[in-house]
């Protein structure tokens, strides 16, 4: 699996949820992406998730960590892994253009609707980190099947770099003028004006 082929997965899970009639978008994608996963192969299975790394790593920055944590009203290592693997989860052109600028999120209709809910919660989909592992154990026919990580790590070799990829430059998420200097249009989405 190549990352268009990688992308091709996500976009039809995304095609697949909107037809569903779940009540929560994000679960049914979720659903759509194990259902569509369970249906290919082990390797497919194991090539999804190591093309799910790369992309999931390679937005581990903390500009992209400060997004999350104005949407989300704070953002926790493990928010952090949920808010990347949602992102991955609205498709490669809303991914590509977090990653590039993740003030670009500003514009996203889900936060857009999350403001105007009072909810924290947009892009943030902790289940999507686990679909490849549910839909291998689904292929092997057992809920509680745990060998998906054991075939995972045999699958990508000893070779593979678990360290964190360069995150940039920290800085504090908690000084307003620094958002407001590094995630202009978010910050004035998210914080409210007795923080300026």
């Amino acid at each position: 699996m190549n990352i268009d082929d990688f992308w091709t997965v996500i976009e039809t899970a995304r095609t697949d949820a909107a037809s569903a009639a779940e009540e929560d978008p994000g679960q049914a994608f979720a659903s759509a992406l194990v259902e569509r996963l369970a249906a290919t192969t082990k390797q497919t299975i194991l090539e999804y998730q190591q093309c799910f790394d790369q992309l999931h790593g390679a937005i581990y920055r903390w500009d992209m960590w400060a997004a999350g944590y104005l949407i989300g009203g704070g953002c926790s290592d493990d928010a952090f892994t949920d808010f990347r693997a949602g992102l991955i989860a609205q498709g490669r052109d809303w991914y590509d253009r977090a990653a590039s600028t993740p003030d670009a999120l500003a514009q996203h209709p889900d936060v857009l609707a999350a403001i105007a809910e009072g909810s924290d919660e947009a892009l943030f989909n902790e289940t999507v980190n686990y679909a490849a592992s549910y839909a291998y154990e689904r292929i092997n026919g057992d809920e509680d099947d745990c060998t998906f990580y054991d075939d995972y790590d045999q699958f990508c070799g000893p070779s593979t770099n678990h360290e964190p990829a360069d995150m940039g430059e920290s800085f504090d998420f908690d000084d307003a003028s620094e958002m407001h200097a590094r995630l202009p249009r978010l910050a004035r989405l998210f914080l409210t004006k007795s923080h300026n």
